[in-house]
């Protein structure tokens, strides 16, 4: 992948123009491109830039590290802030975040993201609301939010719920099973669920035929189907059973009680470095966003409720058990779901 016109190789967002097309590289490798406020601004300023120019007909946006697309937004640095006693800094962190995520969604322009290795959290924001999201073999995908006491964000409690891929209908009950057990979809998955839209052979030759031909005619020629079967089709008829518009408490005891014990076994190996309270608090915002009609609304709950859980001790503790320390030992305060203050979370979220 090449680009011409472009900022300096160490700037963590290089933006250039090829041909009609405009072209976002995340550049920050050993950070696995996990977006930081500078990179917020930067792509900003460019999608604001091309969005009324004429001379440009497309957005790519891509990265040439082949480990991770793009592993989230940097909490770490949401960490330093509140521990600092700067939520401000924080809080404006995630409102600009949110508000690209808002004009990634309703950009008058075809926004194509190449997605290829890891896609993780503030990952699926900058790819997902766009047009294409062209995947290699090698994309995974997850939301792991839960394991550092965060909510599902970036508008994908939105978006998830009304994606539509090769299964033929949307699922609200996958969407949520996805997100509250961070579940690792791979390539045959990402396209089933529509999560993807488009799977390729070889990324790069994607990337340059887009240039070229434009998006579509390049996708109708290059799109394949992944690899092997998806693995949540075998248990879709079970989640789709247990994971309904309910509070999590009704969930809870639904898995409990299923007879489906591998699928049971699973699901609570997945979420067991989960924060309870994350858990119930990001429940809450999907079934809060099934009445919702724009990505911005729920956005704007977003931003509510991201506002309690960073001031709710679980997200420091949360970051430095994943991120900083490592140690995987996360002190949950509380440890058990049952002791979740469910009446403040319905307050955070009504702002």
């Amino acid at each position: 992948m090449t680009s011409q016109d472009a900022q300096p190789v160490d700037s963590t967002i290089i933006t250039s123009v090829r041909k009609t097309t405009g072209l976002i590289e995340l550049n920050r490798p050993k950070a696995l491109n996990s977006l930081n406020p500078e990179m917020i601004n930067s792509m900003t300023e460019a999608l604001e830039a091309w969005k009324d120019d004429d001379s440009i007909t497309q957005v790519v946006v891509y990265t040439q590290n082949r480990k991770a697309f793009c592993s989230g937004g940097d909490v770490r640095y949401a960490r330093e802030a509140v521990l600092a006693g700067d939520h401000g800094a924080a809080d404006d962190f995630f409102e600009r975040e949110y508000a690209m995520n808002a004009l990634i969604a309703n950009y008058p322009k075809p926004y194509i993201a190449l997605l290829d290795g890891i896609v993780m959290g503030g990952g699926l924001g900058i790819s997902g609301h766009g047009s294409h999201r062209v995947i290699s073999e090698n994309a995974v995908a997850s939301m792991p939010e839960m394991n550092i006491a965060y909510i599902t964000d970036v508008g994908l409690p939105f978006l998830s719920q009304r994606m539509v891929g090769t299964r033929g209908k949307a699922s609200p009950e996958l969407a949520k099973y996805w997100a509250l057990t961070g579940y690792r979809m791979k390539a045959p998955d990402l396209i089933w669920s529509g999560l993807a839209t488009h799977h390729v052979a070889d990324i790069d030759g994607a990337f340059e035929a887009i240039i070229e031909r434009g998006v579509d005619e390049a996708l109708a020629e290059l799109a394949t189907q992944p690899s092997g079967d998806p693995e949540l089709a075998e248990s879709i008829a079970t989640i789709e059973e247990i994971f309904t518009d309910r509070p999590w408490s009704e969930i809870d005891a639904a898995l409990n009680a299923h007879p489906n014990a591998r699928f049971v076994e699973d699901t609570r190996k997945l979420m067991s470095a989960a924060s309870p309270t994350a858990v119930v608090a990001a429940n809450e915002l999907f079934n809060a966003t099934l009445a919702l009609g724009s990505v911005r609304e729920e956005l704007d709950l977003e931003v509510e409720l991201g506002k309690y859980m960073r001031r709710y001790p679980d997200f420091v503790e949360g970051v430095r058990a994943v991120l900083v320390d490592k140690d995987g030992n996360p002190q949950w305060q509380p440890a058990r779901f049952e002791e979740v203050d469910f009446k403040a979370i319905e307050a955070a979220l009504k702002g």
